[in-house]
């Protein structure tokens, strides 16, 4: 399976599960490569929490995002109005979600997600969405 098409399976996986929890969502395919624009992989909202993220997976223990495409969801989101995540899930493994700043920089100016530390700042799907006691919405800006 070449990367491209586990991130795109990934994605379909994300946008199904927002679904179900009462999610409109839409799915970029194509985001970054099919435009000159920058655009988050999946954009969600159900009236009162409104995401765009940027979706990562992999086998291994270490997830890496550009700084760049960071910067490019942040700006979108700031625009559209939606809170900026970061969603990953390492295989076989549940998904987290990140605030942006949350992540690891680099010294190369990039971030770092690793699967030893992901609870430590990452929040599961629940509490994305609002089911879970630990965390509302109004509390993870």
């Amino acid at each position: 399976m070449t990367s491209q098409t586990k991130g795109s399976r990934v994605e379909r996986e994300l946008v199904r599960l927002l679904d179900e929890a009462g999610f409109a969502v839409m799915r970029a395919p194509a985001s970054g490569a099919a435009t000159a624009r920058e655009l988050p992989d999946v954009l969600a909202g159900n009236g009162k929490l409104f995401y765009a993220f940027e979706v990562k997976s992999s086998s291994k223990n270490t997830i890496y995002l550009t700084g760049k495409e960071v910067e490019a969801l942040v700006y979108f989101s700031q625009n559209f109005g939606a809170k900026a995540r970061i969603g990953v899930r390492f295989d076989r493994e549940k998904w987290y979600f990140f605030h942006p700043s949350d992540l690891y920089i680099t010294k190369g100016g990039n971030y770092r997600v690793t699967k030893e530390n992901i609870s430590e700042k990452g929040i599961d799907f629940n509490e994305l969405v609002g089911e879970s006691e630990k965390t509302t919405f109004e509390e993870y800006n």
